[in-house]
């Protein structure tokens, strides 16, 4: 049982080698994968190992007929063999990445801006909690200070556990969320119903696009809404078009041009990124694209009820009363219930592939 793991803890000890090695940290970017696949493998090998230590302790009660004692060991021998193969089920393999979230005002003009904008102090609040750091890119605000476009890197601190990256647990965010509620621009009280878009992409890293400078169109234009004069009147907006594909970002928040380009690019990358692994989906098997959780992000995804102080996830049937400690970021459960659907899906795909 668990033949398999053997080649993962070969590899986890490479990798502890590896990293004692001065000269693996000279390389950021290398350190960085290599202590994240090595966190990664940490969680298999240390549970592994509980594993095999409680077959023995399970082996030498029964040869000494201490029978509670067996019992006992036998419940936590499942347990671990049970979290053992959730550990070995195959992961999205952006789960241990940064995010790049764009949150964007739909349907219901100056009040689904004003919705986006509870959106992102939601996710920076949940982010918060998690010890994770968020920085806007980019934003277009509106004229009561919501949000029309809102752009925001979301990064954890240090290598976090599998599957508690700022990708792994954000990226069921994706799809169109409807608000419910008076809006402030209401005068008679009645309820409106709104909608914002919500876009979560993996942060690429260098190695993972490669972007030629013959590829790019770059032009820069005057930045516009608020920002004061040094942002206003100036031509430090950069708007980047990536000629083979054709996508185009912009972006106008910084005060310099070449702080703009930069944050553009990154911007650029996540979205070549997230194009380049929907390629690969839609090429894959169907043994391979079950493995593959895909959001459709003109879905709608969630609703929030604000006269109920009610959430409602549409995908999984969840459903809460505590909308208002929802969106002072205690999404835990709300993502918790993804999650958990997710990996059902995963192991009934891994189940059902065996003969």
């Amino acid at each position: 049982m668990f033949e398999a793991v053997e080649g993962l803890v070969a590899e986890h000890a490479e990798l502890e080698r590896q990293m004692a090695d001065p000269a693996l940290h000279s390389d950021a970017g290398r350190a960085k994968r290599v202590g994240r696949r090595y966190a990664e493998l940490g969680a298999v090998v240390g549970t592994y190992r509980e594993w095999q230590q409680t077959e023995e302790d399970l082996q030498a009660a029964r040869e000494l007929e201490l029978d509670d004692e067996a019992l006992e060991l036998e419940t936590t021998r499942a347990a671990l063999a049970e979290r053992l193969q959730r550990l070995l089920v195959p992961r999205d393999p952006a789960d241990g990445k940064d995010v790049i979230l764009e949150v964007k005002g739909g349907e219901g003009g100056e009040e689904s801006a004003l919705f986006a904008a509870d959106l992102l102090r939601m996710y920076t609040r949940f982010a918060e909690r998690k010890g994770w750091r968020v920085e806007i890119i980019d934003a277009t605000e509106s004229a009561l200070g919501g949000y029309k476009s809102v752009t925001a890197s979301v990064a954890a601190k240090g290598t976090p556990e599998p599957g508690q990256a700022p990708y792994a647990l954000l990226k069921f965010e994706g799809g169109v969320h409807r608000v419910q509620r008076v809006p402030v621009t209401e005068s008679q009280g009645r309820i409106h119903t709104s909608a914002a878009g919500v876009l979560v992409l993996p942060e690429a890293e260098d190695v993972d696009v490669e972007i030629h400078d013959a590829d790019l169109r770059i032009d820069v234009f005057r930045s516009s809404g608020p920002g004061g004069q040094s942002v206003n009147t100036t031509d430090s907006a950069v708007r980047i078009t990536h000629l083979p594909s054709g996508l185009v970002v912009s972006c106008q928040n910084e005060k310099s041009q070449l702080q703009n380009k930069e944050q553009a690019l990154r911007i650029l990358r996540a979205r070549l990124l997230e194009a380049a692994q929907a390629a690969a989906d839609a090429e894959a098997s169907d043994a391979r694209r079950s493995q593959i959780r895909t959001m459709d992000r003109s879905e709608r995804v969630r609703t929030y009820t604000f006269p109920e102080n009610r959430i409602s996830d549409h995908r999984t049937g969840y459903k809460a009363y505590n909308l208002d400690a929802v969106m002072d970021g205690a999404l835990d459960d709300v993502i918790g219930s993804l999650v958990d659907s997710d990996l059902a899906e995963r192991l009934e795909s891994v189940d059902g592939s065996r003969p």
